[in-house]
């Protein structure tokens, strides 16, 4: 089946459809029609790219083998700070998509600002003079605005409600970063250290029994979790905090935001993420 193209009712947002892969997308400037023309022609061919590569995208990332397609080595860069820790280039999968369609944008017209949203995985556009808002942690009224200034072109969420398996049990854990691709790797790897390993509450099962062609195999992936205290739900936040800031430190990400049970942490860039706590504070 080919892929699926419409204008949303707004008449200003692009969408795109082919399998698993869902894109809203978003531009302004001059070069707007020019872009998201670009943009449909750029996806035509997208989900033929990664099938062709995908026994290698669904292995362990291994910096001896490294994939041949434009977006599978995105996926492949972004992994490999990750290792040796296990991780596939499955985990960046959503964010290379959304940061090759963006390029191919970029590259048609002159643009002030766009999007391409994969799901909740975000590639942006920021031209200078310019920012956008980007909604992260849904349900929480969190919202990140990106200047041209920051240092932050991808916003992407992982947890146990996405998309994706998750190793760990944050509700989400939100990630900016200089492109999608890095933040989609980063926010699995946070979301999976959000966890309290072997508490009775947490039901796990392999990722092979729901789904058979899975890139996590025999891994115990989260179906559900049960009541947990004040104190479980902060110590499984800490524990994600930890691998958070591990990663800012060494310039991965620009910051993160964690939820688990309705209590929050960030990490990173001071500002680049609202602190409601703070803001109350200094009021």
């Amino acid at each position: 089946m080919s892929h699926q193209a419409a204008m949303l009712p707004d008449g200003r947002r692009l969408h795109l459809h082919h399998g698993p892969i869902d894109l809203v997308i978003g531009a302004e400037g001059a070069g707007r029609a020019a872009a998201l023309r670009a943009a449909e022609t750029r996806f035509a061919s997208v989900m033929d790219e990664l099938v062709a590569e995908l026994p290698l995208l669904r292995s362990p990332a291994d910096p001896g083998r490294r994939p041949t397609g434009v977006m599978a080595r995105r996926m492949h860069a972004a992994v490999l700070p990750f290792l040796p820790a296990f991780i596939t280039p499955m985990a960046a999968v959503a964010g290379a998509v959304a940061d090759e369609i963006l390029a191919a944008m970029t590259a048609a017209g002159p643009l002030e600002t766009a999007y391409v949203n994969n799901g909740g995985d975000v590639a942006l556009h920021v031209a200078p003079g310019h920012s956008l808002r980007a909604a992260i942690a849904a349900g929480l009224g969190d919202r990140a605005t990106i200047r041209h200034a920051d240092p932050v072109r991808g916003v992407a969420t992982s947890g146990r409600g996405g998309r994706s398996f998750s190793l760990g049990i944050a509700d989400s854990g939100t990630v900016l970063a200089a492109c999608a691709a890095e933040a989609d790797a980063a926010a699995t790897m946070i979301a999976n250290a959000v966890d309290l390993p072997g508490h009775p509450a947490i039901i796990r099962v392999p990722a092979h029994d729901i789904s058979p062609d899975s890139d996590l195999g025999a891994r115990l992936v989260t179906r559900a979790v049960g009541p947990l205290s004040d104190a479980e739900t902060a110590r499984a936040l800490a524990a994600g905090l930890r691998a958070a800031q591990v990663l800012h430190a060494r310039g991965l990400i620009a910051a993160a935001l964690l939820t688990l049970n309705g209590a929050r942490r960030i990490a990173g860039a001071p500002g680049l993420i609202p602190d409601p706590a703070k803001e109350a504070t200094d009021a």
